[in-house]
């Protein structure tokens, strides 16, 4: 004789509420985020909030030890995550408990904890690893850099699995401790400010502290001898610069260009409001790369930057991405529009303000060097494909449409949209489509046909009669003064990455 368990409605709901999620509930984070060009970038199923690295490196053998701590917060019950990491693991701890791991793909790290993890819950995961980057390869590439005193690893999209575990994808930012041991005599450089350094053993450690959300490729870390320089800003910012001691020829240059940072920083505040981080800087270590990147903070620049001298605009370039870029990240890496094409035009607003050339003069020697055949056009800056997201057109075409918005809405609305934008979405994420939705709606415009011919159209678009008559009445139109340290900051200084 079968009997029937009867509860009343109330105590029915509340056993139901209190059965835990079965094993078959708990389910794998996805190994990437699905990113457009690089869908293996990032993972699923948390978010870091913030980064605890605690590192050692011996440049003699460049011997990387370190144990990270990442806190973060699970998205959905996982029975297991990833993490994105290329170097050798000893240990991992899940909320304190071994956690059993394995490698798969090209950098993926596959963590499954003691226990299942449910939720909307905070964790605690610490790795422990040791190895020698710039030995580690993916597709015969490493981000880390040997030098002849040190180490750097600076790259977009991808560096940071080559010296710390990750949820490497820029819609998952997080704040960061960074603390180095280096031997004595060396220096380490970080993002953010200097929070600590002490001496022991012939081991100095640098204690570095980013304390406003971060992207993991703009992370960044420096070893080496450096001739270091501080400042402050009008505002009180921190300023601190490097160069590294044995640059030789370049060194000059190099140090004369980023001494202009805490002035460039206070004009760009001027364009694009008040700055977003707490610190502000540049590093040129004898890296022999041509390209700059704009690493939170500190923004590297490789010591052939400065191969044809004072470059000061790739300065501008790299400072202006601290609101477009970094503050303000991509959603995905197609949306690279929304970095490049304002940090180019930065670059022309600077030339206007010294005097080298308005960025009207500018945008109408760009648009005449490029005939309607020309391949610049091919390029879609709006969605330019990942065989070229750093392509010539990206940053030219990208400030052109700038220069073309300007003239459409006037003056008075595009410099409250430089400003207001980068306000608005501070610490955020945003795509091309969410910047032109908020254009026209602080312009009262409906710009999205606009802006699908200058982002989205392979042809050249139409300048207007009176630029298309000054083109045509001209065999070549002037070239302004600054262009050529404008190209020399963008060409080719940005066509060397990771990827």
């Amino acid at each position: 004789m079968r009997h029937r368990l009867l509860v009343p409605g109330a105590a029915a709901l509340s056993l139901v509420l209190a059965v835990p999620a079965s094993a078959a509930d708990f389910t794998p984070g996805a190994p990437g985020v699905g990113d457009t060009y690089y869908p293996e970038s990032g993972n699923g199923g948390y978010d870091v909030s913030h980064y605890d690295l605690r590192l050692k490196y011996q440049p003699k053998t460049d011997l990387l030890q370190g144990t990270a701590t990442l806190l973060a917060t699970t998205t959905q019950d996982l029975s297991r995550f990833n993490l994105d990491f290329a170097l050798k693991v000893s240990e991992i701890r899940v909320n304190g408990k071994k956690a059993r791991f394995a490698t798969s793909g090209k950098h993926e790290l596959e963590v499954t904890p003691a226990t299942p993890l449910e939720k909307g819950k905070q964790i605690s995961v610490v790795v422990r690893y040791a190895d020698k980057p710039s030995q580690v390869k993916i597709d015969d590439y490493s981000a880390w850099a040997r030098t002849p005193d040190g180490g750097v690893v600076a790259q977009e999209p991808d560096a940071a699995v080559w010296w710390f575990p990750s949820n490497d994808h820029p819609t998952d930012k997080a704040t960061y401790d960074v603390s180095v041991a280096v031997p004595d005599g060396t220096q380490a450089l970080s993002n953010g400010v200097l929070a600590s350094q002490s001496s022991k053993l012939g081991w100095t450690r640098y204690n570095w502290r980013s304390d406003k959300p971060q992207a993991t490729y703009l992370t960044t870390l420096a070893v080496g001898k450096f001739d270091i320089t501080t400042d402050t800003t009008a505002n009180g910012l921190p300023v601190i610069n490097a160069v590294s001691k044995d640059l030789g020829a370049n060194e000059g240059s190099a140090k004369a260009s980023i001494a202009r940072t805490t002035e460039a920083t206070e004009w760009l505040e001027s364009v694009f409001g008040p700055y977003p981080f707490n610190a502000v800087g540049g590093y040129v270590p004898n890296v022999p790369a041509h390209y700059a990147l704009e690493t939170q903070t500190r923004p590297f620049y490789g010591k052939k930057a400065f191969d044809k001298g004072t470059n000061v605009s790739v300065v501008v370039h790299e400072l202006a991405h601290q609101w477009y870029g970094d503050s303000v990240s991509l959603k995905d890496w197609k949306d690279i529009w929304i970095n490049e094409g304002f940090a180019a035009y930065s670059q022309w607003l600077w030339s206007e303000k010294e005097g080298d050339g308005t960025a009207q003069q500018l945008a109408d020697y760009v648009y005449a060097q490029h005939p309607a055949n020309d391949p610049f056009w091919k390029v879609r800056p709006g969605n330019p494909g990942a065989e070229n997201q750093f392509d010539d057109a990206v940053y030219d075409r990208g400030a052109l449409a700038l220069q073309a918005l300007r003239n459409k809405v006037g003056d008075k609305v595009f410099f409250g949209l430089l400003k207001s934008w980068p306000t608005e979405h501070r610490y955020g994420n945003a795509s091309v489509a969410d910047f032109v939705k908020f254009a026209s709606k602080k312009s009262g415009k409906s710009l999205d046909g606009f802006f699908h011919t200058w982002l989205f159209e392979p042809t050249r678009p139409a300048a207007g009669a009176a630029r298309e008559a000054l083109v045509a009445s001209h065999k070549k139109v002037a070239e302004p003064r600054s262009w050529r340290e404008i190209a020399a900051a963008t060409h080719g200084v940005h066509g060397v990455h990771g990827h």
